[in-house]
């Protein structure tokens, strides 16, 4: 084989093996996977644990609402199934219901304080200056307890309430014009009476809640 037909055949290999490495390094590398969406995402987690906190805050006033544990649940079920916006939008609102019941709890206390300067003891009262009391518009068995000329205390209210559940079928619901008897009681009976309002637990205006019914059967 003569010289130079030997280079050309070694040229047109070298080019040749160059094109073809070219060519290899041009392809494009294969994408990255996705990276899977975290179920329940970091927002939804802080948004259910800020609930929960809320909650036990709550429960332990005995003031937590019935469907706020519910509403939590739900918010957790729609965060294990990725559905991170309803969970966030579910815990939010048990929060708020949360809040409110704990607002509602201080409010009744601060109406308690109110009313505690002015109030005469009423341990061993035997007796009380009205023996019947006439509802008015804007009154509830809490106010009507806490008068002076009544009770002189609000927690006292489910004396009344047992007095006169002929005619209350839920002790947060009255109507002006309601005539109620306003019996004495004894220091065991006051006692029950004021344990029974501080551990009521939750409570909802038309509905008999099962704690009520438990106090009126002792």
């Amino acid at each position: 084989m003569k010289r130079t037909h030997f280079l050309k055949i070694a040229a047109i290999a070298f080019i040749s093996s160059g094109f073809m490495a070219g060519c290899a390094t041009t392809e494009e590398p294969a994408p990255a996977p996705e990276p899977q969406q975290e179920c329940p995402n970091a927002a939804a987690k802080n948004a259910i644990y800020s609930a929960k906190i809320k909650l036990a805050r709550a429960e332990k006033l005995g003031y937590a609402w019935r469907d706020t544990a519910k509403m939590i649940e739900d918010a957790e079920k729609a965060g294990a199934e990725c559905d991170n916006d309803k969970a966030v939008a579910l815990a939010n609102q048990a929060a708020e219901q949360a809040e409110d019941a704990i607002a509602q709890h201080q409010a009744e206390m601060e109406r308690y304080n109110q009313t505690q300067a002015a109030m005469e003891t009423s341990a061993g009262m035997d007796a009380t200056a009205m023996s019947e009391y006439t509802v008015e518009s804007g009154d509830n068995l809490w106010n009507i307890s806490g008068m002076d000329s009544i009770y002189g205390n609000p927690y006292q209210w489910p004396l009344i309430y047992k007095a006169n559940s002929d005619q209350i079928d839920d002790a947060d619901l009255i109507f002006p014009g309601q005539v109620f008897s306003i019996p004495s009681a004894s220091d065991a009976e006051i006692d029950a009476a004021v344990e029974h309002a501080k551990t009521r637990g939750a409570w909802s205006i038309g509905e008999v809640e099962q704690s009520d019914r438990e106090y009126l059967a002792q």
